[in-house]
C-alpha cells in the first residue's frame, strides 16, 4: 500500500487528549498539536519523559481515544475507522511484549494475519522477514528461549509482518545495549528507504539527529518547534540539537513562536 510523495501518510490537526486525576482534574497530557508524517520520512517527536509523545503515538494508533481534535492514517480516522488504521501501521516500543510460547515463525505469522496480510501470501511474507533479519536459524525457537537480540529482531519484524505504510517506533532504542540499538537505527533507515512513513519518538539527540528528517520538540504536551535540523537550526541561532531543545523549552513563555523567526514559516510546514 503505498501513497504520493505530497500526501500525508498521517496527518494530525489540533489533538488533545486530557486525563483526570482527583486532585487536578482535567490534565492535558497532549494539547492541541498539528503535524504530517509524509512518505519515504523520518518524522522525529523530541521530548523529555512526560512531555505527551507516547500519548501522541498511543492515539494514532487507536488505543487512546483523543479527547479531541483530529488524527487519520493513510486517510483513515482513528476514531471512527480504527480498524482500517490498524492495518496500516506497526507500533514498536521497548516495552512491546511477544508471546513466550509462540516460534519466532509463528509470531510473524500470527502479527501478519491479524493485521490483514492477505493469507495466501502469508508464508513466502514470513520468509522474507526471516532471511532479512537473520532468524532462520532461530525461527522453531520459543521466544522464551531467545537472547533479547533476537527477541529484538522478532519484535522488529512483528511490527512490519504486514508491510503497512506507516511505522510507529516509540522510544525503540531503551534498554538496549550498544550493537542493538545501532541496528535498530539501521532498520529504521531502511524503513524510510522503503517507502515507509516512520514516526520516531525519542529524548536520544544523537539518534534523532541522525535519523529524522524533520523533527517536532514536544514539551508538556505542546508543539513548540516543527521543521527541519537546519530550519531549527537558523531558528534559534544554535547548531546543536541538544542546544536547540534546551532553547525551547526554557523559554519563560512556553509559546510557539515565542523565539523571533521560529514559527511563522516551519509551522506553515505542517499544515
Amino acid at each position: 500500500m503505498t501513497t504520493p510523495l505530497h500526501t500525508p501518510a498521517v496527518l494530525v490537526d489540533d489533538l488533545r487528549k486530557s486525563f483526570f486525576e482527583e486532585e487536578r482534574g482535567e490534565v492535558p497530557a497532549v494539547d492541541g498539536i498539528s503535524f504530517e508524517a509524509r512518505p519515504g520520512e523520518v518524522f522525529g517527536l523530541l521530548g523529555a519523559n512526560g512531555a505527551g509523545k507516547t500519548t501522541t503515538l498511543r492515539m494514532l494508533s487507536t488505543v487512546l481515544r483523543p479527547t479531541s481534535g483530529s488524527a487519520t492514517v493513510m486517510g483513515h480516522d482513528v476514531v471512527t475507522e480504527s480498524e482500517k488504521v490498524r492495518q496500516s501501521l506497526g507500533f514498536y516500543s521497548a516495552s512491546t511484549a511477544l508471546y513466550p510460547r509462540l516460534t519466532a515463525r509463528e509470531t510473524l505469522e500470527f502479527f501478519a494475519r491479524i493485521n490483514g496480510y492477505p493469507p495466501s501470501r502469508v508464508p513466502a511474507r514470513v520468509d522474507e522477514l526471516v532471511d532479512r533479519f537473520g532468524i532462520r536459524e532461530y525461527e522453531h525457537g520459543r521466544v522464551e528461549k531467545l537472547s533479547s537480540g533476537m527477541k529484538q529482531k522478532v519484535s522488529i519484524a512483528r511490527t512490519i509482518a504486514h508491510d503497512p505504510p506507516v511505522l510507529i517506533f516509540d522510544e525503540p532504542t531503551v534498554g538496549l545495549d550498544v550493537m542493538n540499538a545501532i541496528e535498530m537505527v539501521k532498520v529504521i533507515s531502511e524503513l524510510k528507504a522503503d517507502g515507509k512513513a516512520v514516526l520516531y519518538s525519542s529524548h536520544i539527540m544523537s539518534e534523532v539527529e541522525k535519523l529524522c528528517d524533520r523533527i517536532g520538540i514536544l514539551h508538556r504536551g505542546r508543539l513548540l518547534a516543527l521543521g527541519t535540523l537546519d530550519e531549527l537550526r537558523e531558528a534559534t541561532g544554535e547548531h546543536y540539537l541538544e542546544d536547540i531543545f534546551v532553547r525551547f523549552v526554557t523559554d519563560e513563555s512556553g509559546a510557539a513562536g515565542a523565539l523571533p523567526g521560529a514559527f511563522g514559516e516551519l509551522e506553515s510546514d505542517a499544515s
